[in-house]
């Protein structure tokens, strides 16, 4: 990138939008996956969805690389900057464009942060289901691009759920509009495949959500159990029973003790707990919280507290949402992985990461989605003595294998990123690999949009290529051997 194209950037968009001294830069080194860091080459700072497009446009002619970033609280590694790219932060475009109850919809700007859409409607009986842990501080954008999911994910769906429409700028400048209000729009999916695209494909401007009324009845509870098997076995027969809980949330005992030293939720000292939260008409409420009481009994569960009003709910999540943020009390880093098993096979995966933790001397911390088996562990290690953040890697790939070998995911919510995308080849094939690359292509010709993400490189990975590894530029030939 030359100081030339910086110059005529601040001449398209102003520069007092435009970032180009270095230790300023460095603010936006990382996301939330402080292990990778890359400086961008520059940043700009857009206020109008105009000013995206003309620095989409002015990369596009120039062949320079460019990423959209939020807030900067991936887990993935997913808006890591290209250092000889343009890194589009979008926080300055963060209103609310419009609110509309009777269709039950809000439409806004990427930079809103996600607690803020619930703030907004919260007045005529409303809210916005998907609530990620860092949804104090989380932006929409982001979001959309990783199909963000969080605790009520179980009965309520992640993100692309509650997308009904998106404003995005192509790779080229060009504006379009996919979804909208109508329940099924005809043609391809087009939206689908935005949402959780990592912002591979475009930079979203705009945003139409679905809205939720608040239901008639809400009952959050708590219980102890001595084992993480007899916790994980809870979970199955909760399922099994036919209940499906807004929320079923497990920490281990790692985790439970850092979160009780940071914010004093008042949770037992025990292997591991569950919190499910029960929501919807008042009999149906009442009815599943007696059938679970009688599950936790059968799996050995202790000490349940139910919440008797809004503040005690309030005080069970903190403890909850809380507990990545927590784990600084217990390691001066650690590396957070994000994978998914069958929900049955809970007690066995995590008996083989209790081992691995003994095996490898690194204290790995457990706290997740247990109701839709999205595992989050938590790799402790200190970067000050030699070869831990290496090892700390190792573990927590090795974590994936065993999410893999049961049947399950790479990833729940956090995405790829530039973290896994080493790892794809374990769960996809080579035309898989090839066919997800083409759509890619068909957006970006020149993969200028997001860079290195998704999809295993030599660059990045130290493998030989093939074909699916290729440039995007170089997979449009692909098309005759899918």
């Amino acid at each position: 990138m030359t100081p030339e194209f910086i110059d005529e950037l601040e001449q398209r968009i102003g520069s007092e939008a435009v970032v180009r001294d270095q230790s300023e830069l460095l603010t936006y080194e990382s996301d939330g996956l402080v292990s990778h860091r890359s400086r961008p080459g520059v940043a700009v700072l857009p206020r109008t969805v105009e000013q995206v497009r003309a620095v989409v446009r002015a990369c596009h002619e120039a062949g320079v690389p460019f990423v959209a970033r939020g807030q900067g609280t991936g887990l993935s590694g997913g808006a890591l900057p290209h250092p000889d790219g343009v890194l589009i932060v979008m926080t300055r475009m963060n209103r609310v464009v419009e609110i509309d109850i009777p269709n039950e919809r809000i439409t806004v700007e990427p930079g809103v942060m996600n607690l803020e859409v619930t703030r907004q409607v919260t007045p005529h009986g409303y809210y916005y289901a998907p609530d990620p842990s860092s949804q104090v501080i989380c932006s929409i954008g982001g979001n959309l691009a990783e199909n963000s999911g969080g605790a009520h994910c179980l009965k309520y769906g992640f993100t692309v759920h509650h997308v009904l429409g998106a404003e995005a700028v192509m790779p080229d400048g060009t504006l379009v509009h996919v979804g909208g209000l109508a329940v099924d729009s005809p043609g391809l999916d087009l939206l689908g495949v935005l949402v959780g695209s990592e912002g591979t494909l475009a930079v979203v401007t705009k945003v139409m959500l679905r809205l939720l009324r608040r239901p008639e009845s809400v009952r959050t509870l708590l219980a102890a159990f001595d084992s993480t098997d007899n916790a994980g076995n809870a979970v199955s027969d909760v399922i099994a029973a036919g209940i499906i809980p807004a929320a079923i949330e497990m920490m281990d005992r790692t985790t439970i003790r850092a979160a009780e030293a940071a914010v004093q939720p008042g949770f037992p000292d025990a292997e591991a707990v569950l919190i499910v939260e029960l929501d919807g008409h008042e009999a149906e409420v009442a009815a599943q919280f007696e059938q679970i009481e009688a599950i936790f009994a059968k799996n050995q569960g202790w000490g349940v507290q139910v919440a008797r009003d809004d503040a005690q709910r309030g005080r069970i999540w903190m403890g909850r949402k809380a507990a990545f943020a927590a784990m600084g009390r217990v390691s001066p880093s650690y590396y957070v992985q994000d994978g998914v098993i069958p929900r049955s096979r809970l007690p066995e995966v995590l008996r083989r990461i209790r081992q691995l933790e003994q095996d490898s001397g690194l204290t790995i911390g457990n706290v997740f989605h247990a109701g839709d088996g999205n595992l989050h562990p938590l790799v402790c290690y200190d970067d000050a003595v030699e070869g831990q953040a290496e090892l700390a890697e190792r573990v927590a790939s090795e974590i994936l294998s065993y999410c893999l070998d049961v049947g399950g995911s790479l990833t729940g919510e956090h995405g790829i990123g530039a973290d896994k995308a080493c790892h794809m080849p374990k769960m996809f094939g080579d035309d898989d690999l090839a066919t997800m690359q083409l759509v890619r292509v068909a957006f970006d010709p020149e993969g200028l949009c997001n860079p290195d993400k998704l999809f295993p490189t030599p660059r990045l990975c130290g493998e030989v290529p093939g074909p699916y590894r290729a440039h995007p530029a170089e997979a449009a030939g692909l098309a005759e051997r899918v």
